[in-house]
């Protein structure tokens, strides 16, 4: 099969194998007359072991070690189960926290300090809103931001919150496996970042995209709230940011 055939059968991207196939994990055993990957059936089922080890977590380099090294599988395996269970404990207390808004959640209604800080703890987004106003008041995004926001309950909040902290989580996860800031898995989370908040707060451009990352490590205080997810993470997301839009 060609590298578009595989990547229609598997849900992954052409660019995802072409990654692959540049770093020995997957290599395309044969070429065409005009040179193209062609992937034999054994090239299919090491890329289905791939994509369940990716599955469960495990960085490129796991997922090597796991395929081509027996002996290091089990360690891996033991290693892709104890970050399930974070995330397990993780996603518990999320969806208890979402039922709690769920069941007390009246649309329309303002959120309350002691409902913002179940929220958002320590961090009160709304510390920023008379700076946000100086800086971008006369922007088409703030005014966008400003409008949705405005008539957003608790439940929304917790939703919004639920998911911006899963995709730090990944951002996290990225920079602790030391996995490349321009890599396939970064590239995904850039763009779940930048859908994330285009659909919660304003049509987010590759502009303003780019000047949030450079602003998550100029700004300290963005800076720390980031990296509670992880030492790093903002530093990480600058980069993966940087490296999508060419900077």
């Amino acid at each position: 099969m060609t590298v578009g055939e595989v990547a229609r059968l598997s849900g992954v991207t052409v660019r995802t194998l072409h990654h692959y196939d540049e770093i020995g994990l997957l290599r395309a055993t044969g070429r065409s007359h005009g040179g193209y990957r062609l992937y034999a059936d054994d090239d299919v089922d090491r890329l289905r072991a791939i994509l369940t080890y990716r599955e469960l977590g495990l960085g490129l380099n796991e997922i090597a070690d796991a395929i081509d090294r027996p002996a290091a599988r089990s360690a891996v395996l033991r290693e892709a189960r104890r970050r399930i269970d974070e995330r397990i404990t993780r996603l518990t207390a999320i969806a208890e926290s979402l039922d709690r808004a769920i069941t007390a959640d009246k649309e329309g209604i303002t959120m309350t300090p002691e409902e913002k800080l179940s929220v958002f703890g320590d961090f009160d987004p709304s510390e920023y809103e008379r700076e946000a106003e100086e800086r971008w008041g006369g922007t088409d995004a703030y005014a966008q931001s400003a409008a949705r926001t405005a008539g957003y309950s608790a439940r929304d909040w917790e939703t919004i919150k639920a998911e911006a902290d899963a995709i730090y989580a990944t951002f996290a996860d990225l920079a602790r496996r030391s996995a490349p800031p321009d890599g396939p898995e970064a590239v995904e989370a850039v763009d779940a970042h930048r859908e994330h908040l285009s659909r919660w707060f304003y049509e987010c451009t590759p502009e303003i995209h780019a000047g949030l990352g450079q602003m998550y490590v100029a700004d300290e205080r963005f800076r720390s709230t980031i990296d509670r997810h992880g030492e790093g993470t903002a530093g990480y997301i600058s980069q993966a940011i940087a490296s999508v839009y060419g900077d």
